[in-house]
């Protein structure tokens, strides 16, 4: 039987190197193993090494697929495009696979013997995924622009009467199960009696299963993955006894800049939305302007009508809440005051600036903007020495900082302290 090796990805094959090179052995090896594996992009696990949190192999979270890449030992340079394999035969090894041989004799060399087993992930928690007496059920969407799969958790306090609804979309290599045991979500949705489903990305839509918030067809009301998360919000509108007017989306990473471009181009839908560690609605329309947005904080300059010139969607406003830490290297902090900014451009009223410590934990900056009845529009948490993770999130997930605060619930309270005044979505 002819052998096929399966596709490696390139994103960890660079982060490897770049770990070695860092001298941090032992996950580059255990990167390597999970390479090897072909489990590069896990659904679950956790660790940590410094203040950034990072998943089992210690890695850093992507929020978008990278270009196919292969590894020298000094530089990277573009790996050919594929080539088409008969039926029958075997497919040639990917230019990546000759790095991997050095990098492990290099890791060798530098750390000796004793690396294997070395950062395993951690167990989730039952009670934390699903807490006693509640109900996380799998079920699917589909519409012309595709199919997905989403989790939804049931509290044990729902009887079928009207109950907010929270939408929550994870990040790169996470899953429904993941996220909701690293927020929380469930816990807090059984103490507050809400509904929480979570749209899961499909490895075909984007192999890192990234949302796809750079792609203009993903940034457009109706279309793209935008119907399809819609799609699935208004089924379980359906299905079960949903409060139109409190409906709310929030997200991780990429899922949070797609929580950002559902809120901008369905104010109808959703009454508020929830931005952690993410990017504003039209901050890219491509790859490379996706990468600028994320590595420097680069923004489109807005069009005469308050949207953005790729994306003319992006121009509304919804009730904000936003978290990022200011030592965030996977998505620019400043993309956290674009998302702020770009709501602010429709609000007026009185800013406030509060400052607290977390009991062993973080320092946080928090900024509200506050309309002239009272209400907070707007709330900026920028986390003091904080990472690119799920603030006050549990081990139990990836990509997660226990060290706080804890955004999901502050994201609940804000969420409960608005509800659509207009027309809601049919």
């Amino acid at each position: 039987m002819p052998i096929v090796t399966k596709p490696l990805n390139p994103n960890a094959m660079i982060e490897a190197t770049r770990l070695l090179r860092a001298g941090r052995l032992a996950e580059s090896t255990a990167l390597l193993q999970q390479l090897i594996r072909g489990t590069t992009a896990p659904d679950s696990g956790s660790g940590r090494d410094d203040d950034r949190a990072r998943d089992s192999a210690g890695r850093q979270p992507p929020i978008i697929e990278g270009e196919f890449r292969t590894i020298a030992e000094t530089d990277t340079t573009e790996a050919p495009a594929a080539e088409a394999t008969p039926a029958g035969t075997a497919e040639k090894p990917q230019p990546m696979l000759h790095g991997l041989g050095g990098l492990f004799d290099r890791i060798k060399r530098r750390a000796g013997p004793g690396l294997h087993g070395l950062l395993a992930p951690r167990p989730m928690s039952a009670p934390e995924v699903v807490p006693a007496g509640g109900q996380f059920i799998e079920s699917v969407y589909s519409n012309g622009a595709g199919r997905r799969a989403y989790k939804i958790y049931i509290p044990s306090g729902y009887r079928g009467q009207a109950v907010p609804l929270v939408v929550m979309l994870h990040g790169c290599t996470q899953s429904p199960d993941d996220f909701a045991a690293g927020t929380r979500m469930n816990v807090i949705a059984e103490e507050q009696t809400c509904l929480v489903v979570y749209p899961a990305q499909a490895s075909d839509a984007n192999p890192a299963k990234c949302w796809n918030w750079f792609r203009p067809s993903d940034q457009r009301r109706d279309q793209g993955e935008p119907s399809l998360i819609a799609g699935i919000t208004r089924q379980v509108m359906r299905e079960y006894v949903v409060d139109p007017r409190r409906v709310y989306i929030g997200g991780l990473s990429a899922g949070a800049a797609a929580a950002a471009v559902m809120g901008t181009t369905y104010p109808d839908l959703y009454a508020a939305i929830g931005v952690h560690s993410g990017l504003a609605c039209g901050a890219a329309s491509d790859v490379p302007s996706a990468f600028a947005a994320m590595r420097n904080g680069e923004f489109p300059s807005p069009s005469p009508d308050g949207g953005i010139a790729a994306v003319p969607e992006c121009g509304g406003t919804v009730p904000t809440i936003v978290f990022h830490g200011d030592s965030d290297t996977t998505v620019h902090p400043r993309n956290g005051h674009h998302v702020i900014a770009q709501s602010k451009r429709t609000t007026s009223g009185q800013t406030q600036v509060q400052r607290g410590q977390i009991a062993g934990g973080h320092a946080y900056t928090r900024t509200l903007h506050i309309d002239a009845s009272g209400r907070t529009l707007l709330e900026h948490w920028e986390i003091h020495g904080a990472g690119h993770a799920w603030s006050g999130g549990s081990p139990a997930g990836s990509y997660t900082d226990p060290r706080g605060p804890d955004a999901a619930r502050e994201m609940v309270r804000f969420f409960l302290e608005h509800q659509i005044s207009g027309p809601v979505a049919e």
